[in-house]
């Protein structure tokens, strides 16, 4: 397995959840490429830490559809599974959806001026074709609205689903009309702003439903 030329650059003290988003990052960035088979040993190296924490990762990282293993066989970076990415939008859809509605009757005035800035990043990263920074953005943009929601499971959850959708955005990002979702984004802006929850819910669910050609041009697993 290749791993990144930089090694044990995680602190020793690294905890299981660090471990975790190193190797799902690196897995969503491409870096670690679907197929590819994962040594804990080389997972150790690289991270610095012990193999605990690397295999934890590991288990959860299966459980969220971005490794499979084969006990006492193999780990590898699992290929990309049409059927289960439709799942994990429709989940992730729904849970932006029930963080727009708990978080609007709270939402401030500098939350609302946080998501026009990750917005306008946003927009500025697609001119520049940076899909990394695009993606970053887009995160930003839809965070302020799950942070705001204060709701613990609708974290979880995103937690678990959204790492596969941003696989696939990343993967193939030139298949999606990024400026179309720039122009979604102020209209969920919009509607937040005017106080509109339910205008607002059905604006974002749009927005990830956006995501829809691009998993209708990848073929499904037989």
């Amino acid at each position: 397995m290749p791993v990144p030329k930089r090694r044990g650059f995680v602190s020793r003290s690294l905890l299981r959840d660090d471990a975790y988003r190193a190797i799902r990052d690196a897995i969503v960035d491409g870096t670690l490429a679907p197929g590819e088979r994962l040594s804990d040993g080389d997972l150790v190296e690289w991270l610095g830490v012990s193999r605990t924490p690397v295999r934890e990762a590991l288990a959860r990282l299966e459980q969220a559809g971005l490794v499979r293993t084969k006990p006492g066989r193999y780990t590898i970076v699992s290929p990309l599974d049409v059927r289960a990415a439709r799942a994990a939008r429709s989940v992730t859809a729904a849970m932006h959806e029930l963080a727009v509605r708990e978080a609007l009757p709270g939402l401030s005035a500098a939350e609302l001026d946080a998501m026009r800035a990750a917005n306008e990043r946003f927009a500025d990263a697609l001119r520049r074709d940076d899909v990394e920074a695009a993606i970053a953005a887009d995160d930003d943009f839809h965070g302020v609205l799950v942070t705001a929601s204060a709701n613990a499971a609708i974290r979880s959850v995103l937690e678990q689903f959204t790492p596969m959708l941003r696989r696939l955005e990343r993967l193939r990002f030139s298949s999606l009309s990024g400026r179309r979702s720039v122009a979604q984004h102020e209209r969920i802006i919009a509607l937040c702003a005017a106080g509109d929850a339910e205008g607002a819910a059905a604006a974002t669910r749009a927005n990830w439903e956006t995501l829809e050609p691009l998993l209708d041009a990848l073929p499904d697993e037989p």
